[in-house]
């Protein structure tokens, strides 16, 4: 069999990954995809209780709707939100139905090369196929031969530690009974028990950390969440950006959550920690976690630790291909610079196609959100242009695949998030905002946190 005749291996039954199937089948090209869950989607299901902040009609990709549509199909109300659950159900398991035995479920892929080539051997490497090994749920292992492999695996199975330094916080290890790194489903009886009355840090500054603060308030206000308080920990200051883009985002949904943790900071259900790099989580007499800062700030003891610092790539399985990936973001070297965050303004992302995405290793391409490793603000509809173009140059069809024609909601932040993390790095940069020294600040709470507290100045764009 020649290596065209072979068929492209898909790495991750996800959104992206089941469009690039989804492609390559109306281009005639066979798919196949390999998904470590135990369904397609399963990441998504992972977090099926958090509605997205875009709406139907950017979640559904063009290719795979016209899989789905002699099926009967439809697309749910365009101008609708839907919750993770419901991309799962009514649209990804679907899909992954129409696509049939290409998707293989329960399948973990532990390693991809060239066939008879490691990572040193020059001779005759573009003329190997890929070499693709995993492992079967039951603990069997198998390898496929592929034209092309796409990994499309997300980085949801890695959230970013706790840790100032980007490693662990000593300790936090330790505390893992106390910690989750994931937003909290707070309908669930049991996890809202874990929660309710309880006093809860939360670690991050984007999308996720707003709508657990905004889960944690709405269960203050409850009923049974009498005594539910959270200490929001921010590694930089207050700014204008610290909230998102509000009214100013383009995804009105996406400007909503940070305008919600705001709410929740100025009703006293928050307290914000500012200027807090996390380095170690002790534990009180009673049990409780303590974090202590680079700067040996100690906070109150804590109930609960909720970590949403972000998701980093697993690249240990693609150890033996030729990849040219950024130092910082670990994302293609080509695509990195149009989405650092140390750099990148007002949230908009050039359109960029198989070209930006593609490697020493010609063949093999990082999609989705693990084509952004460490970067932030992954919208589905990247992730369905990106498979779009890398599946019509591996087709052969150029002309199509540099055709790249997207443009992306802004978020209404200007200024690289990154230069915020340095003294006076944003002064005179994105509007001016000011970064403020590191402190404890309170934003309408009616309790400070740990040993003192300073309000907030007012009047300028790091106030509230």
């Amino acid at each position: 069999m020649s290596i065209q005749q072979l068929p492209v291996v898909v790495i991750g039954a996800g959104p992206t990954g089941l469009a690039a199937a989804s492609h390559l089948a109306e281009r005639g090209i066979e798919p196949l995809v390999l998904e470590a869950g135990p369904a397609a989607a399963s990441a998504v299901r992972e977090w099926s209780h958090v509605r997205l902040f875009s709406t139907w009609g950017e979640l559904v990709d063009p290719a795979a709707e016209k899989l789905l549509a002699p099926t009967g199909w439809t697309r749910p109300d365009p101008a609708t939100y839907p919750s993770g659950g419901d991309w799962a159900d009514l649209y990804l398991q679907p899909l992954a139905g129409v696509l049939g035995d290409r998707v293989r479920t329960g399948v973990t892929v532990t390693g991809v090369s060239r066939a008879s080539r490691d990572r040193i051997v020059d001779a005759d490497r573009e003329q190997q196929p890929f070499v693709v090994h995993s492992t079967h749920a039951d603990g069997r292992e198998e390898r496929f031969f592929a034209r092309a492999v796409i990994d499309a695996s997300g980085t949801w199975a890695t959230p970013s530690p706790a840790g100032g330094s980007g490693l662990p916080a000593l300790g936090e290890k330790a505390a893992a009974d106390r910690i989750t790194y994931r937003v909290p489903d707070l309908k669930d009886p049991a996890v809202r028990a874990r929660y309710a009355g309880k006093r809860t840090a939360v670690i991050g500054s984007g999308a996720s950390a707003f709508t657990a603060l905004a889960y944690l308030a709405d269960l203050a206000k409850s009923e049974y969440g009498t005594g539910t308080k959270s200490v929001w920990i921010l590694r930089r200051g207050i700014s204008g950006s610290t909230f998102g883009g509000g009214k100013a985002d383009q995804l009105p949904a996406r400007g909503a959550l940070g305008l919600a943790a705001k709410a929740a900071v100025d009703a006293g259900h928050a307290d914000a920690v500012t200027g807090f790099r996390t380095e170690a989580i002790e534990r009180d007499a009673d049990g409780r976690p303590v974090l202590v800062a680079e700067d040996e700030r100690r906070l109150d003891p804590v109930d609960e630790v909720i970590v949403l610092t972000g998701f980093r790539p697993d690249l240990s399985f693609l150890d033996e291909l030729r990849l040219d990936l950024d130092e910082r973001l670990q994302a293609p070297v080509e695509l990195a610079p149009l989405i650092d965050p140390n750099q990148h303004s007002c949230g908009t992302v050039y359109p960029h196609g198989h070209r930006e995405l593609s490697h020493p290793e010609p063949g093999v391409y990082l999609v989705g959100m693990k084509s952004y490793g460490r970067a932030p603000t992954f919208l589905a509809m990247t992730g369905y242009e990106q498979v779009r173009s890398v599946v019509a140059a591996i087709a052969g069809d150029l002309a199509s695949a540099d055709r790249v024609e997207l443009t992306l909601p802004e978020t209404g932040v200007c200024g690289g998030a990154g230069l915020f993390d340095a003294p006076d790095a944003a002064e005179g940069y994105g509007g001016g905002c000011c970064t403020p020294t590191p402190q404890l600040v309170r934003l309408g709470a009616p309790a400070a946190v740990g040993a003192a507290a300073e309000q907030a100045p007012a009047g300028s764009c790091c106030g509230s």
